[in-house]
């Protein structure tokens, strides 16, 4: 059910599997929360407001309150217009992921609430993006939380590197960096450049929902009102190889199945995801990963077990060039562009 957001208290805790093991951490949903990026939240709220006010880089603060808590999937809500095409589900998704690449700058809140094993992680940040193609920079704080434990990631694309901060509680902080015109290089070699799509190899907000697209098929596509916005609810299914890879010892039971039953993956795997993009401008403002919740043997019917929204949207406001400054100390500096461009495949068209 879509749920509308609340100025205050504590979200109910949603009961989710266990996302340890490194085993899971190339599937998108849970690099979000195994690289600890942290995440969206009230989407709609605010609506989508042009020209307001605008961004600065002011540093993110502890997220007052966190994602609503997940409800059982409902798969046809009251009054919804279904579209059976799973075509028309795709295109939207292509879509919404285009825009983002394509706005000329985009500011938003995060949150994210999700089930880290037996902890309950609550998310907040901030993110600004400006520019496109090559002039594109942007800028992702953001703050994991569960009981005595803080993570924060910085991420700042500033048009020549791309720096990824981690921060664990008293630990020494790391930071990766990419070098970004060696990418566009790689880029150019495969015919991808022109697709002005650089972000999604490298993160911010783009690169989680492109992965989630690499590894889920997007197979319905319902119209539907939240928190009084019209939009797409659409879901996704796993690829069926990309799902046998990840559990090569039930790889030939996965292609051969009619349908994957929930509660057949292990505890920790989402078996599906749903995006929620407004209809109006094809920005794709909630996401929330399916599964069924505790250990294994398990029944009963998949629940929202971490839910992922962006806020206070506004797309194609000034933002302050400042956010894209960034001068990291040299220590727990690792440069990654090797690895990174040597692995670098390319997106699903």
């Amino acid at each position: 059910m879509p749920f509308s957001p609340r100025e205050g208290g504590d979200p109910p805790r949603p009961a989710g599997p266990a996302c340890h093991g490194t085993r899971w951490r190339g599937v998108a949903c849970l690099v979000a929360v195994a690289a600890l990026v942290a995440g969206p939240s009230r989407g709609a709220d605010s609506g989508y407001r042009r020209g307001a006010a605008s961004a600065t880089a002011d540093s993110v603060a502890p997220p007052a309150e966190a994602a609503p808590g997940p409800s059982p999937i409902q798969s046809s809500p009251a009054g919804a217009e279904n579209l059976a095409d799973a075509g028309q589900a795709e295109r939207i998704v292509a879509a919404a992921l285009a825009g983002i690449a394509r706005a000329p700058s985009i500011s938003l809140r995060v949150r994210q609430l999700v089930r880290v094993g037996g902890r309950v992680f609550k998310g907040g940040g901030r993110y600004v993006q400006s520019g496109i193609d090559e002039d594109q920079r942007f800028r992702f704080e953001s703050r994991l939380s569960a009981e005595s434990e803080e993570f924060d990631i910085l991420e700042v694309c500033d048009g020549l590197f791309h720096w990824n901060s981690r921060r664990q509680g008293y630990i020494a902080p790391t930071t990766e960096r990419i070098d970004v015109r060696r990418l566009r290089e790689k880029l150019a070699t495969l015919g991808l450049l022109q697709r002005g799509d650089t972000a999604a190899y490298l993160g911010g907000i783009l690169e989680p929902l492109a992965q989630t697209r690499e590894w889920f098929r997007f197979t319905s596509a319902v119209a539907v009102e939240i928190d009084g916005v019209p939009a797409w609810s659409i879901t996704g299914e796993w690829d069926r190889e990309r799902l046998a890879a990840l559990l090569p010892d039930e790889a030939e039971a996965i292609r051969a199945a009619a349908a994957i039953e929930p509660a057949s993956l292990p505890e920790g795997l989402p078996w599906g995801v749903r995006f929620s993009i407004s209809r109006k401008e094809l920005f794709p403002f909630r996401v929330e990963w399916l599964a069924v919740p505790g250990p294994r043997p398990a029944h009963g019917p998949p629940e929202v077990v971490g839910v992922r929204e962006f806020y206070d949207v506004r797309i194609g406001d000034p933002v302050d060039a400042a956010a894209f400054v960034h001068r990291p100390g040299t220590e727990g500096l690792i440069d990654i562009t090797d690895i990174a461009v040597t692995y670098l495949k390319p997106l699903r068209p």
